[in-house]
């Protein structure tokens, strides 16, 4: 049975996702820092718990070891630590954003890339967000710029992966409605973005779900280096690249 990781994998999208890739038939590898939360994404698709943060190499390279070759990644795991202008910041905030949403992310590519060529197929999805393409003045500096980032990384692994079974894509979620979208509410800093997810609901996480199943599905290079929206979402898609 093939092998999908899912980070971030205990409420939201990440959910949402892992039990899409369930019952496609996928052997789901649930990651995240919270058990509770781990064991009810594991109730709904049997999925393996590995509880750990995803930007530490010792623990990731432990749970790539008792996997074995993974053929679908998906880095979901993401955190947004506030508003606060780069003068006035907490450097502790910031390194923990980049690690969570840059390192990460590059950390279990690296690993899982590998094992994805050994099996002669895999699909990289980086979960980004339109914030990457956020003006200077947007919602919290190292937010946008660990989204920025992530979308170049996309781009250049992608290089790397041309004209093989491999691919490697960012897509947005949507406007769903998850804690980080609590954390963004309490923090003030998008009002109006914040009061639009409240009233309309937010884009079910299972629209992104849908999406991952279907870069799944694709071939290689139809995916590879893109970046991806949902489709009917409150956001309409905007040029990317």
């Amino acid at each position: 049975m093939r092998v999908a990781l899912v980070t971030g994998a205990g409420s939201g999208v990440g959910r949402a996702v892992a039990v899409a890739l369930a019952q496609e038939g996928f052997s789901v590898a649930l990651v995240g820092r919270r058990r509770e939360k781990l064991e009810e994404t594991a109730a709904l698709t049997g999925g393996r718990i590995f509880v750990g943060d995803a930007s530490d190499p010792v623990a990731m390279e432990r749970v790539l070891a008792e996997l074995g070759p993974v053929s679908v990644l998906v880095n979901n795991a993401g955190v947004h630590n506030g508003f606060d202008k780069i003068t006035e910041s907490d450097p502790e905030r910031w390194r923990q954003t980049l690690l969570t949403n840059v390192y990460a992310p590059y950390l279990l590519s690296r690993l899982c890339a590998p094992g994805m060529k050994a099996l002669g197929w895999g699909r990289l999805i980086q979960v980004s967000s339109a914030a990457g393409f956020a003006p200077p003045d947007g919602p919290g500096a190292d937010y946008i710029l660990s989204k920025y980032t992530l979308n170049f990384f996309t781009r250049q692994l992608a290089a790397e992966l041309v004209g093989s079974e491999l691919s490697c894509c960012a897509i947005h979620p949507g406007e769903v409605k998850t804690e980080m979208w609590e954390d963004i509410k309490d923090f003030g800093g998008m009002p109006g973005w914040a009061e639009l997810v409240e009233r309309t609901g937010g884009d079910p996480p299972e629209k992104a779900s849908e999406l991952v199943c279907k870069i799944v599905a694709a071939p290689a290079s139809e995916t590879n280096g893109k970046f991806l929206w949902i489709e009917g979402g409150i956001q309409a898609p905007r040029f990317t690249w």
